[in-house]
């Protein structure tokens, strides 16, 4: 049944905003965790002082992979070398950089069994994170209808269908949650 009610439109549209955001939070958080192999990803938040502004080192040269567990960071400019090499040492990613005067390079270790089942934890707790704001969500969305119900804005009916509408959208975003998280355990035990 649709509901023609301004309120109830508005209302879903920010529960889609809301819990599209979580999931593309998740996403780019699951993008950063280094799971064995090389992923330039985990350089997307490490910002380097170029010419005095603060910007991401992929826009200061390029980023490739080299040999599935190397990073190899070329600047456009060869001064912008001792300036990225010094700021990941700083960021601490768990890397040491070399650099040979052209390139910086990143050799991603192989993971142990202890490391992967410690990543398994991480991915496990940014899921549950994840559930539990799109949970906040839900209930901000349940708490609006309940008030639109006492304003005499929905019938009962309508407000039981509305509350049916919302939890269907919130079950589909969990499960996809569910999905990215096993995704990216089964990613992380891969060897």
């Amino acid at each position: 049944m649709a509901i023609e009610n301004e309120n109830y439109e508005m209302l879903t549209l920010d529960v889609i905003e809301r819990t599209d955001k979580t999931v593309s939070v998740l996403g780019s958080e699951y993008a950063a965790l280094r799971a064995g192999r090389a992923n330039p990803h985990i350089l997307d938040k490490i910002l380097v002082d170029y010419y005095g502004t603060p910007t991401p080192i992929n826009q200061v040269g390029n980023i490739s992979v080299s040999e599935g567990r190397c990073l190899v960071i070329a600047p456009w400019d060869a001064s912008m070398l001792k300036i990225i090499e010094k700021q990941l040492l700083v960021e601490n990613i768990g890397i040491t950089p070399s650099n040979d005067g052209k390139v910086i390079r990143l050799v991603f270790p192989v993971l142990t069994e202890e490391r992967r089942r410690e990543l398994v934890r991480q991915v496990k707790k940014l899921c549950e994170d994840a559930k539990v704001s799109v949970r906040n969500v839900r209930r901000d969305a349940m708490d609006t209808l309940k008030k639109m119900k006492n304003n005499k804005e929905l019938s009962e009916d309508e407000h039981k269908s509305c509350e049916d509408e919302i939890e269907k959208m919130i079950s589909k975003i969990v499960d996809k949650i569910d999905s990215m998280g096993a995704e990216k355990e089964k990613d992380v035990m891969s060897v």
